[in-house]
Parts: structure tokens; C-alpha cells; sequence
């Protein structure tokens, strides 16, 4: 363990981000050779044969004995999965369940398993991607966690403490917990000259988080010079880039998969169940369709329904296991939406061929109810500062969701635009996080595990 590097881990929803910094200069993203190609046709999240935001996903593929089983996590779990569905267990947003008291633990390929173990065993495979990015670790590590968790009553103690046993795992002696968006703030706060007020959103995969914090740099005493954080306020939302996507797929595929169609039985007309389309919310779910009762039913349907060719492409997707497909066609209709006033969606699969032009106040349309969620939650953390927008003199935008040209107007709606900053939309987090560690008190701005997770 090295005593003079600090390191900072972003565990998202979607992506993994790791940093280290020395005692000097800026921090360094941990990167990773990227896997030759997937059976979508493109390199995951690469440039230059290299990625920095890790997939955060675990697959586990049987084997003729225990003793066979191969893990594999990032963008080589979803090579595996996409290769061999049949026989190996695809997990992702696995981070979504961290303060669930319902989940205790999911069976895979006959062992069980607790969120701690798929947060260990995902942590330790990272690292042995990484090689020698992660060979050197600090004793000490800085991990983002959610202002609030994912779920309907979630327990942050529970989450704390998984995450605790987790990381405990890889060897660290010392677990400091910093909220996203301070992370991000402290990246950007760096470059600020003058005292300031600044909020924080930080859009990732499961949720939307949102912190206002005072910065200070004092002339004099103690600390002079050093940068001195006050919070003032937060809130979050379960709400972010996972449910936009699912809005696109629920609008735009799932109608031309059947949903919203027919089916005659007995002599009488009936709707197609929309429970057949819930699990388009997460693509690595549809494979797991093809064995359950809901299969059997859909293939009969195709000789019942009124629009058979359109339950033929719902089979056909569900069959091939196009869900990795289509998820990369949604993510790449999203990202075109929010530079083009109009673009292009096109899924090709098989004999399935999708096309049409969406606008992109079509698409904020679909994702309206997401969009008043966050602009809630922003409204939340003014309150519970007791500011008023004309309080910030600075705002900061990180994560992927924050590019949705919608999700930017939330902002300029309520500030002065020439307040507002994006950039380094996946990095800042846990660049900030990493350079935080080189604080001399770092209690101003991390918490640890409460004992026993209470």
C-alpha cells in the first residue's frame, strides 16, 4: 500500500470511475485496455483501444463443474452475456439495490450471493483489469456515495455498511464516504478565485443529486489559503439516464413490438398485456423471458394477434436476445438529441429493421415526468439552504443526463446562464474526489460508516 497517493472511487449506477492523485498536480483517471470489439460492432466506451468509465456490471458463466465458473465484470461482462446469454447471469445497476432492506441476496449459478459479495467481486475484478493502473493503492480510499439512495424506502446505514464490508475486501484500512456532488464541486472549486456559493448537480445513471455548498479560501490563520467548504443544503431523486432511456424505448420500440395492440380470444377483441413490455426497462432482463410462462403465451399470440408481424419482431428480439442491440441504438438516439433539434433512430437486428425521425421536443415530452421529478429536487435543495436562485453565483453540471439539453433548462429557468459550467461530465466526480484526499482536514468534507451501520 503506498502512503503518498490519495484515490477516489465513483461507483455508479452505469459507470466506474476511479482516480489517483499524488501530492501534486491533477488527478489521474485509472483506464483500462478496452476489449477488441462487441457483437454490437463498436468498442465500448473506447478511445484509443482504452476506457476510463468501467461498465459497472457483473456476468458469471457456468462451467461443467463449480470450479469452471468464469466472472467477468465491465464491458468484458457484457461480451460474455452477449455471447453466451443461455448460459451465463448478466448483473448491472446492481447499485440501485445498495439500500433496499428487501434485497438480502440473489442466487447465481447456485451460490449466493449479498450486494456486499457483487460489490467485492466486482471492486476486485476492476482492479485486476486495471493492472498496473491499481498494482499501488493507498491504504486509505474516498468513495462517492448518492445524497439519496436508489428505492422506495431506502436505508442509507444498510448501504453504508455493504459498501463498508465491500471495500473492506480490497484492503483498504480506511473508508471515507464523500457525497457525489461534493466530489464534483471540489474538482471544480479549484479553479474558483473568489469565495462563492456554488450548487452541484450530478446526474448519473439511477439518480439525480443535488449540493449547495459556500466555498472560502481565508487570507489569514489557520488554513490560509486552503479551500474551506460549508454545506448548506442537498436533496436527490431516484430519477436520472436510466428512466429517459426507458421512456425512448416504451414510446418509440415497444408500439412496434405489439404493445398497445390486440388480440382476439373466444370472439372477443382484447389488449395485448403491457406487463410483456416492463422489461424493456433493463435490456439484460429480456433474455430471462425466453424460459418464463410469459414466452409461452407471447409465441402463441402471434397466430391470435390482430398485428401478428408486430408480436413476430417482439419474439424475434426476445429469441436473438437483441437487448444489447437495441440499448445501444436508444444511447445513441439520446446522445444525438441533445445536439440536434431532430434525429435519427435506427435499430437493425435480424429481420427487424426500426427507423424514424424523433424530435427532440417529442422526446421531452416522453421524459416530462422525470424532468419534474429533478426540477423538484433542485427546488428541494434551494429550501433546505433557505437561498434563493440569486443566492448561487456559481452551478456546476456533471454526469451524462446532464448534456440533455431539457435538464440544462431547469437551470437556466431559475439562474443566470452566465453562472452555469459543464464539462468533464464523467471525471469530475472521482477526480474530486482523489484530489480531496490530499486535504489536510479531511473531515470537513468526507464521513465514515457508522459502526454496525446504524
Amino acid at each position: 500500500m503506498s502512503s503518498t497517493l490519495s484515490l477516489g472511487i465513483d461507483f455508479g449506477t452505469t459507470n466506474t470511475v476511479v482516480a489517483l492523485a499524488d501530492a501534486h498536480g491533477p488527478a489521474h483517471l485509472v483506464r483500462f485496455p478496452a476489449p477488441n470489439t462487441l457483437p454490437s460492432g463498436g468498442v465500448e466506451d473506447a478511445s484509443g483501444g482504452e476506457l476510463f468509465a468501467f461498465r459497472s456490471c457483473l456476468s458469471f458463466h457456468a462451467g461443467d463443474r463449480p470450479s469452471d465458473r468464469a466472472v467477468a465484470a465491465g464491458p468484458w461482462a457484457i461480451e460474455a452475456y452477449v455471447e453466451d446469454p443461455a448460459e451465463t447471469r448478466f448483473i448491472q445497476s446492481f447499485k440501485s439495490f445498495a439500500a433496499s432492506e428487501s434485497f438480502s441476496e440473489t442466487q447465481v449459478l447456485g451460490r449466493r450471493y449479498r450486494f456486499e459479495d457483487l460489490l467485492s467481486t466486482f471492486l476486485l475484478k476492476l482492479r485486476a483489469y486495471a493492472d498496473v493502473g491499481m498494482a499501488e493503492l493507498p491504504s486509505r480510499v474516498i468513495v462517492g456515495r448518492p445524497v439519496t439512495f436508489a428505492g422506495a424506502a431506502p436505508s442509507e446505514a444498510l448501504a453504508l455498511s455493504r459498501y463498508e464490508t465491500a471495500f473492506a475486501r480490497m484492503g483498504f484500512s480506511e473508508i471515507l464516504y464523500a457525497y457525489e456532488p461534493v466530489g464534483a464541486a471540489f474538482f471544480f472549486a479549484r479553479e474558483l478565485d473568489h469565495d462563492a456559493t456554488v450548487l452541484v448537480g450530478d446526474f448519473g445513471g439511477g439518480t439525480s443529486d443535488f449540493s449547495i455548498i459556500r466555498f472560502e479560501r481565508p487570507k489569514t490563520g489557520e488554513g490560509a489559503g486552503e479551500i474551506r467548504a460549508i454545506p448548506l443544503g442537498r436533496s436527490g431523486v431516484g430519477v436520472a439516464g436510466d428512466a429517459f432511456d426507458y421512456r425512448i424505448i416504451d414510446h418509440l420500440v415497444s408500439p412496434a413490438l405489439g404493445k398497445g395492440s390486440s388480440y382476439l380470444s373466444f370472439g372477443k377483441t382484447l389488449p395485448i398485456p403491457n406487463r410483456y413490455y416492463s422489461a424493456f426497462a433493463r435490456w439484460d432482463q429480456l433474455a430471462l423471458m425466453r424460459a418464463s410462462r410469459d414466452m409461452r403465451e407471447i409465441r402463441a399470440l402471434v397466430r391470435e394477434a390482430t398485428e401478428p408481424e408486430k408480436i413476430a419482431r417482439l419474439v424475434e428480439t426476445l429469441d436473438e436476445n437483441y437487448g444489447y442491440q437495441l440499448y445501444r441504438s436508444v444511447s445513441r438516439l439520446k446522445e444525438a438529441l441533445s445536439a440536434e433539434e431532430a434525429a435519427e433512430f435506427r435499430f437493425e437486428a435480424g429481420s427487424i429493421s426500426l427507423a424514424g425521425t424523433v424530435r427532440r421536443t417529442t422526446f421531452e415530452r416522453w421524459i416530462a415526468p422525470e424532468l419534474a421529478r429533478i426540477e423538484a429536487a433542485v427546488d428541494a435543495a434551494l429550501a433546505n439552504a433557505a437561498l434563493a436562485p440569486e443566492g448561487i453565483d456559481r452551478i456546476f453540471l456533471t454526469g451524462g443526463s446532464s448534456l440533455v439539453p431539457a435538464v440544462r433548462a431547469i437551470f437556466h429557468r431559475r439562474f443566470d446562464p452566465a453562472r452555469i459550467e459543464t464539462g468533464a461530465e464523467l471525471e469530475s466526480i472521482a477526480s474530486g474526489l482523489a484530489l480531496m484526499g490530499r486535504e489536510r482536514d479531511l473531515s470537513r468534507w468526507t464521513t465514515r460508516a457508522k459502526p454496525g451501520g446504524a
